[in-house]
């Protein structure tokens, strides 16, 4: 098996300046590896630091020990020690980060928005806007709606338009934080769908699933992530 993300030795911790210098403890010695092909589900409580894990291993978050090695143009690189065009490069070819929100330049119309992932990555243009088109009709966002800004759709619609411009690209590893929340039954099939194609392409996949049906139809195995006990500096 082609291991495409590992992360060994991590530890995070927040220190609240604004109340004594309180040291909260999120995770410590986090070993994880990810095989191409695979999807691992971040598993545990609120507040067990899930979506800690997933921003760090996308380099949003620094740990304060450990590395993470990355599958990036075929070799193992650690995100962690890279300079910051690396990061960028790196996010840019090799992982696609899919959140809770849509975090876009307003005013750009919905089809470039899901378009401009598949251009950086070298896609032509027309094949990049052929596969955006697929995309969103397939997370039935109307075609009336592709050439305005998603600022102004519903949470679900603006949901949907993230999940197409994260699968847009082919990542050898994609993160995935709660990619169905905001969607009805239909369109998280979809999801699923496109969660299980990315999975047979040879992605590696770290996902945080609260729906317990999605759960089942895309994790091969759980990842416990077991909540911290606070302490004082």
């Amino acid at each position: 098996m082609t291991i495409r993300l590992h992360a060994t030795g991590l530890a995070k911790s927040f220190t609240l300046h604004t109340q004594g210098g309180t040291v909260l403890p999120v995770f410590d010695g986090i070993e994880l590896a990810i095989n191409a092909g695979e999807c691992v589900c971040l598993h545990g409580p609120s507040g067990a630091g899930k979506s800690t894990l997933l921003r760090s291993l996308y380099a949003n978050y620094k740990p304060d020990a450990g590395e993470i090695l990355v599958d990036h143009h075929g070799r193992m690189t650690d995100i962690l020690k890279a300079e910051p065009w690396e990061v960028v490069e790196i996010r840019r070819r090799s992982i696609g980060y899919v959140s809770q929100f849509l975090r876009v330049i307003p005013r750009v119309a919905t089809l470039d928005v899901v378009t401009e992932p598949g251009i950086a990555n070298g896609m032509a243009v027309d094949l990049a806007q052929a596969a955006a088109k697929t995309l969103l009709d397939r997370l039935r966002i109307p075609e009336r709606l592709w050439s305005l800004a998603p600022a102004t759709f519903s949470g679900g619609e603006q949901q949907r338009v993230n999940i197409a411009r994260g699968f847009i690209v082919d990542y050898p590893i994609m993160l995935l934080d709660e990619p169905t929340a905001s969607l009805d039954a239909q369109n998280r099939a979809t999801v699923i769908e496109l969660i299980n194609e990315a999975k047979a392409k040879g992605s590696a996949i770290a996902g945080i699933f609260h729906d317990a049906e999605v759960r089942d139809a895309v994790a091969d195995r759980l990842f416990e992530v077991a909540p911290t006990t606070l302490q004082a500096a």
